[in-house]
């Protein structure tokens, strides 16, 4: 059955629409070596947030890169999160749409194992990016299993970002902004998110930079009127990445790391790639 916590881990490092986490790679690659200026081997990895099987079975290159380091470094820390950060303290969504609206979200929450009182309580940015999954998700996504893993090798763990400070980013968009993203996806086809989900497998497999990027663009822009895209690609990517840039390559000076996130963090002018280059760091591309 749905809860609050196992919602937030399986959506811990994605807050925007399934389709769009996964944007830009640099130069076809997903996967990177570090080597800091006093010569620090650390890894880089640009995750999918999917329990698909595809990209969830991993190669021997990530399990040894795994081994040999000392930490294990993820977006968001997996701590005890206060669920009152997901939902909404003084309204429902009984109040804020129509009679057809509803009873897609009562089929949407049906299909998600979601307990619908919770569905209802939700604060709409949030159920926008669980019914834009084509399939019911576990706690099992990519990011986790990488956690796990580094667990089981007794490796440390750390976050580079609080859970209140990951979801309560999204709090600087307005109740009605977040109407508008839960109304896009409610106006989606399963047909439509499996095809795109699809698509976005394929991309993301392939490491094509180029084509993840028209596709996050064609369908996530498409959905969303152009203010509020841009607000997103502003506050959930860029102002982001320099959150976790700032963290990973303090982290990466001082011992050997596993940094995994979202690969929409890895390219582009405030990426992560372009920020160890700036920072001195080695970068060659490893085979995932």
């Amino acid at each position: 059955m749905f809860s609050f916590q196992s919602t937030a881990k399986i959506i811990v490092a994605s807050l925007v629409f399934s389709v769009s986490v996964i944007a830009q790679a640099t130069e076809k690659g997903l996967f990177w070596k570090l080597e800091s200026p006093t010569g620090i081997v650390s890894y880089l990895f640009g995750t999918m947030h999917t329990d698909d099987n595809r990209i969830t079975n991993f190669s021997p290159s990530v399990i040894d890169a795994l081994k040999s380091v000392d930490t294990f470094v993820m977006e968001t820390k997996q701590d005890n999160n206060d669920p009152t950060v997901l939902m909404m303290r003084d309204a429902t969504l009984r109040e804020m749409l129509t009679e057809q609206e509803l009873d897609q979200v009562r089929e949407l929450a049906d299909f998600h194992v979601m307990h619908l009182d919770a569905a209802m309580q939700m604060k709409p940015w949030l159920l926008a990016v669980v019914f834009d999954l084509p399939k019911p998700q576990t706690p099992f996504a990519q990011d986790n299993i990488l956690m796990t893993t580094s667990e089981d090798l007794l490796k440390d763990v750390e976050g580079l970002e609080s859970s209140k400070a990951h979801f309560g980013v999204m709090d600087d968009f307005s109740r009605e902004e977040q109407l508008v993203m839960l109304r896009a996806v409610l106006k989606r086809t399963q047909e439509q998110k499996e095809a795109d989900f699809e698509r976005l497998i394929a991309a993301y497999l392939d490491g094509d930079s180029d084509k993840i990027s028209a596709l996050d663009e064609k369908i996530t822009g498409g959905m969303l009127p152009k203010p509020i895209w841009a607000k997103m690609k502003t506050k959930l990517l860029d102002e982001r990445n320099v959150v976790m840039a700032d963290g990973s390559i303090k982290v990466a000076n001082q011992k050997p790391v596993f940094i995994a996130v979202g690969a929409s963090h890895l390219a582009g002018k405030t990426g992560l790639i372009e920020a160890f280059k700036k920072a001195g760091f080695k970068l060659s591309k490893v085979a995932k």
